[in-house]
């Protein structure tokens, strides 16, 4: 059994999270990526092992309850839990389906409440959970089930933080901006065009920089911040402009 502090990365396998599993990973930590792509999972551990990390992949549907029960329960107790596993659609209010606003949260919000749930019946005093919301719980237009959702990953994120901190266990929660995804890819140009003229910087962030602030909250040496939204949007919380 590893000696090292195990670190669990829900939609570890690509994007923000394969970033911040990376990252992890030279951290120190023993990494368990989450992700529904089985193959990909695979791919993304025997590409940490083979830079001399520890790693196991995992393919669950986060949603599922007694799965994510069964997956907690095989692994030993977690260090650090990532809920960064979600969904996006740009699409106007009025396509937006109710089936569509339903399985948003279950994915956005009720799944990261499954996990964190099933990984505090075991996790010690010094444990982190690290909750990925969005610039856009702010506000944005053509968003409404992923705004919504996460405006609630950030309610979430505060309340928990407040029923486990006499634990010593630490909540907190990462608002990414705009950041070179497949998902930002997946928007029109004429989006995308939209988007960047309305960054600071005029250019959109890295999946890395999101990485970044994952590990300085994690981080062991990082014990006396908890409940805790960081934004890392290049500035545009600051505009007060939705999009």
């Amino acid at each position: 059994m590893s000696a090292k502090p195990l670190a669990l990365v829900t939609g570890g396998a690509s994007g923000i999270g394969w970033a911040i599993s990376n990252r992890l990973a030279s951290d120190g930590f023993e990494v368990a990526i989450v992700d529904i792509n089985a193959e990909l999972a695979a791919s993304r551990v025997a590409e940490l092992k083979a830079a001399g990390h520890e790693a196991s992949a995992h393919a669950v549907d986060i949603t599922d309850e007694q799965a994510v029960a069964a997956l907690i329960g095989s692994l030993p107790p977690l260090a650090a839990l990532v809920n960064n596993a979600g969904i996006f659609a740009d699409r106007p209010f009025a396509e937006t389906t109710v089936e569509q606003f339903r399985r948003t949260y279950e994915v956005n919000l009720i799944a990261p409440f499954l996990i964190a749930r099933a990984a505090l019946a075991r996790m010690a005093a010094g444990g982190k959970i690290v909750n990925i919301a969005s610039r856009a719980y702010l506000g944005a237009r053509n968003q409404i089930d992923y705004v919504a959702s996460k405006g609630a990953v950030v309610s979430f994120t505060r309340a928990l933080a407040m029923e486990v901190i006499g634990r010593g266990i630490l909540v907190n929660a990462v608002a990414p901006g705009l950041i070179d995804t497949p998902i930002l890819r997946a928007l029109t140009p004429e989006r995308m065009a939209a988007q960047l003229a309305l960054q600071p910087t005029g250019k959109a962030g890295r999946p890395e920089d999101i990485a970044n602030a994952v590990s300085f909250l994690v981080s062991p040496r990082t014990d006396f911040i908890t409940g805790q939204v960081i934004f890392v949007d290049g500035g545009k919380s600051l505009g007060g402009t939705a999009a």
